[in-house]
């Protein structure tokens, strides 16, 4: 199967809230392919961030794809108001789901790309039956719940397992990667078979500006894939 191009997601949980259209609408005349969004409850990772309001807005105001990870207890109780908003992917965790496949099935039902995440401490083997149910992978390279975290390089094993199992069942679902993401560890995870690459810090706090974060990652991206 030929490989998808790699794409860079802009992670807003590392913009300036008190100009967040400012900074998406930067992120985006960067060059930036998605913008992702963090949803979190304080319960299933230890911090709270944005809910349904702020991807709403976003939608009215960008056509850019959405990419919104839900870091929340009982995803499936939420997804719906989620796509609504406007959310072109919505990502749930296989951690805190009874029923991880339903919800894939409902997602996708609903009109929007499912995707599956896992956690730095989730064997793979949890999510091999259900990758037919998903249209993207998130392997988490740090623990969920904060930017601006160092990158664990003990994930790139797992990126190389988990394209394994992608390119044996031959499926069109995307690998994306999310933590401490850089040149030199976007380059290593496109190596290991990562296509998608969320990015905060790196992009919203480069000296050089949005423009050439995302130029720099993608070309770091593109010649170790």
């Amino acid at each position: 199967m030929e490989k998808n191009p790699p794409l860079i997601s802009a992670s807003l949980l590392a913009a300036n809230f008190l100009k967040l259209g400012d900074e998406t609408q930067a992120a985006i005349d960067g060059g930036a392919d998605w913008i992702h969004v963090d949803v979190m409850d304080g319960v299933f990772v230890p911090n709270l961030s944005i809910g349904v309001p702020i991807v709403e807005q976003l939608r009215q105001a960008f056509r850019i794809p959405l990419d919104v990870h839900l870091m929340i207890v009982r995803p499936e109780n939420h997804i719906a108001k989620f796509i609504e908003a406007g959310a072109t992917y919505v990502t749930v965790h296989c951690e805190n789901n009874p029923n991880t496949n339903r919800t894939l099935q409902d997602i996708r039902s609903l009109g929007a790309k499912a995707g599956l995440s896992l956690n730095p401490g989730t064997p793979v083997e949890m999510v091999e039956p259900l990758l037919p149910f998903a249209d993207m992978l998130l392997v988490m390279t740090v623990n969920p719940g904060f930017g601006g975290q160092k990158f664990q390089p003990e994930m790139l094993k797992k990126i190389r397992r988990i394209r394994k199992m992608v390119d044996d069942q031959g499926l069109d679902v995307r690998i994306q990667v999310d933590g401490g993401m850089n040149e030199e560890t976007v380059a290593q995870c496109a190596a290991a078979g990562a296509d998608v690459f969320v990015a905060g810090t790196t992009i919203f706090r480069h000296a050089a500006g949005c423009a050439e974060a995302v130029t720099r990652l993608r070309r770091a991206a593109q010649t170790a894939a």
